[in-house]
């Protein structure tokens, strides 16, 4: 409709202009040539203005529609946005904004086109720090000169503070003088929630993982490594990196693999909890270590996918727990003892008496007499050990020097070594230092250990002695028979012996002088091949 109208306005003005146009020249009364060139001016102009009159009614009008119409679409774009827009020139004067942009800083019905933020802050009291803060963050935008990006905090009258991920993409003008710059932000207060709290699980996790003091260990359903925490390295000597996807089973003992394998699988199939069991692991330097271990099962949408636990290294203290059992045992052993000793010497003394004046009398029974008088003699020595055993004395310390203590044992034990044919080699060592100790009973220890390795079928014993460490170290090896493993447990156990005729009570009281003295003792041994015992002594009483 519009188009017709404009059709007809342009064929009216034709008109008009022709018959006005002819009407002035034929005023004129010009000459022929005057007239045709008047006649051609007057077309020129007339092809001009219809020039004009087409691209300013349709072309012009055309463009004009089609630009209102991308703007149209590009505020309706913009306004549905949940995000920040704002628009503005080289100078800093809002162009154009979202209505979120609008309504975050509650300036909606202030005529905001053409105004910088400076500008704008005296719309708004609230926000007027934020305006400030704005046009001075815009400037560094500028100073950027390419796309960037940061964190803007902008606060609410609720009091609270919302924070966004703000984008400038400032655009330059061929020149290079500022043109426009586009401003967008994106609200992302509760995803900076959401990572606080999940930094807050991290450190939590990290706190109950990284920093547990006991071995923490998380599984798949295959039982392979998800993650070690770094206790592992320091309870058994290896790297996690080297476990990491593979199972930790060559680690545990053939015994206790069975339990722990039984548990794994009660764990995935009936979603029970391992709880304060004790397993044995091998370390890397080949020691055997305890471990008290509890194991859960881990969830997702109620299906088990693995197993998270901790392990806690308990080889002290079952050490500790074993050493009291020996001494709670010692102890009343040791007070059974001394009483039996007791009630045993007095009647033996009279008993030896008589017998040895029998035999000074009896020339007939000599034979029968000597036989009674050595067991007589072995039931004495057994009294000495329960006495020693069950009254430990005061021990008093004095400087003494271990090779003397050692030609005292040698000598004494010479003939019984001779008896059994029993070579002894001791490498003397002069430049030792004298030790603190209490020289008879160092002289009982080490008659024990040797009388020990003599009726143990050796051939040879060797003894060495030596400093480790400001230590002294007294190590005893013999060629004999040898320990197996269920005695080397009950080593320095009160009456437990696998001679025929011994009582236990050498080691025992072994046990009780090393304990005196501060030491260790240790005791290494395969069948048929031999023993060696390890005595580590400090230099120093304390």
């Amino acid at each position: 409709m519009h188009k017709k109208r404009k059709v007809l306005l342009y064929i009216t003005l034709g008109i008009i202009w022709i018959l006005v146009t002819d009407y002035i020249v034929a005023q004129l009364n010009s000459d022929l040539q005057v007239y045709i060139l008047i006649q051609q001016i007057k077309g020129f102009i007339f092809v001009i203005l219809s020039g004009f009159f087409i691209y300013y009614a349709f072309v012009k009008k055309a463009e004009t529609q089609a630009v209102q119409a991308e703007k149209e679409k590009l505020e309706i774009l913009i306004n549905s946005m949940v995000d920040f827009v704002n628009f503005k020139d080289g100078q800093g004067r809002w162009t154009q904004a979202n209505d979120f942009a609008l309504k975050l800083f509650q300036i909606e019905h202030v005529d905001y086109v053409g105004k910088k933020d400076s500008e704008l802050a005296e719309y708004s009291e609230f926000y007027r720090e934020a305006f400030y803060y704005c046009e001075a963050s815009d400037e560094e935008a500028w100073k950027i000169g390419k796309v960037s990006r940061c964190i803007e905090k902008i606060p609410s009258p609720d009091g609270t503070t919302k924070t966004f991920d703000t984008i400038k993409v400032p655009i330059f003008n061929k020149d290079g003088s500022r043109k426009e710059l586009v401003v967008m932000g994106r609200n992302i207060t509760d995803q900076v929630k959401v990572e606080k709290k999940l930094e807050k699980s991290r450190q939590n996790y990290k706190s109950l993982v990284e920093f547990n003091p006991g071995l923490v260990f998380i599984l798949n359903r295959q039982a392979n490594v998800l993650e070690l925490n770094p206790q592992f390295n320091a309870m058994t000597g290896y790297d996690s990196k080297d476990f990491q996807g593979k199972s930790i089973l060559p680690l545990i003992e053939k015994k206790s693999k069975r339990e722990v394998i039984r548990a794994f699988n009660q764990i995935l199939k009936e979603q029970i909890s391992w709880v304060n069991q004790e397993i044995t692991v091998t370390h890397k330097d080949g020691s055997q270590r305890i471990f008290r271990c509890t194991a859960v099962p881990t969830m997702y949408n109620d299906e088990v996918f693995g197993a998270i636990g901790y392990a806690i290294d308990v080889t002290k203290e079952k050490e500790t727990e074993e050493r009291l059992r020996k001494t709670e045992k010692l102890s009343v052993v040791g007070e059974l003892a001394a009483s039996v000793a007791h009630e045993i010497r007095n009647p033996l003394t009279s008993i030896k008496g008589f017998i040895q004046f029998m035999k000074s009398n009896d020339n007939n029974n000599q034979s029968y007499y000597t036989i009674i008088l050595d067991e007589l003699e072995r039931i004495n020595q057994i009294s000495s050990e329960l006495l020693a055993l069950g009254k430990p004395r005061e021990v008093q310390f004095d400087k003494c020097d271990i090779n003397q203590i050692f030609a005292s044992v040698m000598w004494l034990l010479e003939s019984q070594a001779n008896l059994y044919n029993v070579k002894i080699e001791y490498n003397r060592d002069n430049t030792l230092d004298r030790i603190e100790c209490e020289p008879n009973q160092l002289k009982q220890l080490f008659i024990n250990i040797i009388k020990n390795s003599i009726e143990a079928d050796s051939k040879n014993i060797n003894i060495h002695v030596g400093e480790v460490k400001d230590k002294l170290q007294i190590i005893i090896h013999d060629d004999g028979n040898g320990i197996d493993e269920d005695r080397m447990e009950r080593l320095g156990e009160p009456f437990y012996s696998s001679k025929e005729k011994g009582t236990g009570l050498g080691l025992a009281v072994s046990y009780r002088i090393i304990q005196a003295h501060h030491g260790r003792i240790h005791f290494d041994s395969k069948l048929n091949k031999g023993t060696t015992v390890t005595i580590t002594l400090p230099t120093t009483h304390q």
